[in-house]
């Protein structure tokens, strides 16, 4: 399963960002093989709008099954839903360590949006 996580940095040490749309990095992780993609998310973190949206078709178009983050604002949650691609908590985790709970099904799924974050 391919497993996007917001991440404060390009490794799988890197802790989990709690913004989404706004994250420093996105990691798509394939929980079998271990192998991971960082996408420098800049472009999405410094726009003046539609980060969340930009940020959600980054990790659809690679084909992720499951989002983990801190923080889905009201456009990155309503873009998930509509690919179908769930949203999970995962503060205070390394990418590591949230690729793994999301599998073992420890993370609490994201049912409602938070607050924009307006650039």
């Amino acid at each position: 399963m391919k497993v996007a996580v917001s991440a404060l940095g390009p490794t799988l040490e890197d802790r989990v960002d709690s913004h989404f749309g706004r994250a420093l990095y996105l990691l798509v992780v394939d929980s079998e093989t271990g192998e991971f993609e960082a996408i420098d998310n800049n472009a999405n973190k410094n726009a003046m709008g539609g980060a969340g949206i930009g940020a959600a078709e980054l990790v659809s178009d690679r084909r992720a099954a499951a989002v983990v983050t801190g923080h889905l604002g009201p456009n990155a949650f309503k873009a998930l839903g509509t690919a179908g691609i769930p949203g999970y908590s995962g503060i205070g985790r390394t990418v590591r360590e949230a690729v793994a709970a999301v599998v073992a099904g420890e993370l609490e799924q994201l049912t409602e949006a938070g607050e924009a974050h307006a650039g």
